[in-house]
C-alpha cells in the first residue's frame, strides 16, 4: 500500500558574513537587570559565558539586509536544492519573532507579513500560493514543519516552503551579558507530500504551550543600563528559569513523539536540537536517554554549530540540518533511512518535537 509521506526534499540557509568574536565584548560595560554594574574584568565575563554556552563567535547581518531578505536567500537555495518549479509551492510559512527591524530603529515591521515579502522577492506569481508568518518563539520553524505536515496529510497542500529567519542583533541590549548569545541567520526547507511504499518523513509530532508562570521567561524589556529609555525595549530572558524549565519538559516531549512513532530509541541516529546553549542542550539530551535507562555518548548523536554561529532562534535547526545535508558539518552525516529527532524550546514557553525518517 502506498503512503503519503511528508518529506523534506530541499534545504537552504543563509549564514551572515559579519563575524563577531567573543573578544569584541571584553571592553563592553555590562549591567545587571537591577542596573548595577557588572564589576569584574571583561575577560572573566566572556570566558564564563563561553564555558556555559559553548559560543566562541556569532554571525550578524550586514546593515543592508533584513530578516525577510535573508529568508528569501535561504529559500532560493532550498528551491534549487529540491529542483522544483517555485510556482508549484502551495504555502510559504515564515517563522520569526521580531519581523524586519531596520538598523538603528526601534520598531518591528510585519506589515505586510514577511512570507508575502519573501514570495515577492522570489517572484512567485501564483495567487494560490498562500504566504503567512508564524510567531512561536525559537520552535517556530519546527512548528511550521508540523503545520505543513498537517496541511499535506489533510490534502489542503502538497508542497510548502518553511523558513526560519531572525536578526536578533537588531533587538539586543549591548549592556546585557545575555546579548552575547544571540545571532542572526536563516534556514529554509521544501516540505512536500511524497508517495512511497515505505513510511518515512514525518513519523510523529509533539508540542506544548506552557504560559502560566513560564510566560515571561523570555520577554521584551528596557535596557540594563542605568537611566535607559523605558520606551525602548530589547529581548530579555531569565536564563536559569529557562534552563530548569527546558531540562524538565523538553525530554518529555521528545519521548512522547518517539513513543508515538513506534521507533525504538536505539534506532535514533541524530537529535537536532535548537542551538540555545551547549550545556543546556547536552543536559536535555542526556535526560531524554536517561528516561530509557540509557547513557550513550551523545557527541555523535547531537550535532552542534552554536560554537561558530551562536543562537539564531528559529534559524538554528534548519541551518544545522542544511549544513549536515550539504556535508559542511564535520563528523556528522544523515543517510537514507536514518531516524532523526528534531526538538526545540522557546518563548511562550513553547516546546515541540518531530520524529523523522530520512
Amino acid at each position: 500500500m502506498s503512503n503519503l509521506n511528508t518529506m523534506i526534499t530541499g534545504t537552504g540557509s543563509y549564514i551572515p558574513t559579519v563575524t563577531i568574536k567573543n573578544s569584541e565584548f571584553t571592553k563592553q560595560t555590562f549591567f545587571e537587570k537591577d542596573h548595577t554594574k557588572v564589576d569584574r574584568p571583561g575577560e572573566i565575563t566572556v570566558n564564563q559565558f563561553r564555558d556555559i554556552t559553548g559560543i566562541a563567535e556569532r554571525r550578524w547581518v550586514s546593515e543592508d539586509l533584513n530578516t525577510s531578505d535573508i529568508a528569501a536567500i535561504a529559500a532560493e537555495e532550498a528551491i534549487n536544492s529540491a529542483g522544483i518549479d517555485r510556482e508549484t509551492i502551495d504555502q510559504i510559512i515564515v517563522a520569526h519573532n521580531f519581523g524586519n527591524v531596520l538598523k538603528g530603529t526601534i520598531q518591528t515591521d510585519v506589515l505586510p507579513c514577511l512570507a508575502a515579502r519573501v514570495k515577492n522577492i522570489l517572484k512567485i506569481r501564483n495567487p494560490s500560493c498562500i504566504a503567512y508568518d508564524i510567531i512561536f518563539g525559537c520552535p517556530g520553524w519546527l512548528q511550521g514543519v508540523i503545520q505543513a505536515h498537517s496541511y499535506i496529510t489533510s490534502g489542503m497542500a502538497r508542497r510548502c516552503l518553511v523558513i526560519g529567519s531572525e536578526t536578533l542583533s537588531r533587538v539586543s541590549d549591548k549592556y546585557d551579558r545575555d546579548t552575547m548569545i544571540f545571532s542572526d541567520g536563516a534556514g529554509a526547507t521544501i516540505v512536500e507530500g511524497v508517495e512511497s511504499e515505505e513510511k518515512k518523513g514525518v513519523l510523529s509530532t509533539a508540542a506544548t504551550t506552557n504560559s502560566v508562570d513560564e510566560l515571561y521567561y523570555l520577554y521584551l524589556g528596557k535596557s540594563n543600563a542605568p537611566e535607559s529609555d523605558p520606551n525602548v525595549r530589547y529581548i530579555k530572558m531569565h536564563g536559569r528559569k529557562i534552563y530548569e524549565f527546558s531540562l524538565s519538559n523538553v525530554p518529555v516531549a521528545m519521548k512522547k513523539a518517539l513513543d508515538s512513532s513506534g521507533v525504538p530509541v536505539e534506532q535514533v541516529k541524530k537529535i537536532l536540537i535548537h542551538q540555545a546553549n551547549e550545556k543546556m542542550d547536552e543536559a536535555i539530551v542526556k535526560r531524554f536517554y536517561k528516561m530509557f535507562g540509557m547513557r550513550p555518548d551523545i557527541s555523535g548523536i547531537m550535532p552542534m554549530n552554536i560554537e561558530k554561529l551562536g543562537n539564531s532562534s528559529v534559524a538554528t535547526i534548519p541551518t544545522l540540518y542544511d549544513m549536515i545535508m550539504k556535508g559542511t558539518l564535520p563528523d556528522h552525516t544523515i543517510d537514507k533511512g536514518d531516524i532523526i529527532i528534531f526538538a526545540s524550546v522557546g518563548a511562550g514557553m513553547h516546546i515541540n518535537a518531530v520524529v523523522y525518517r530520512q
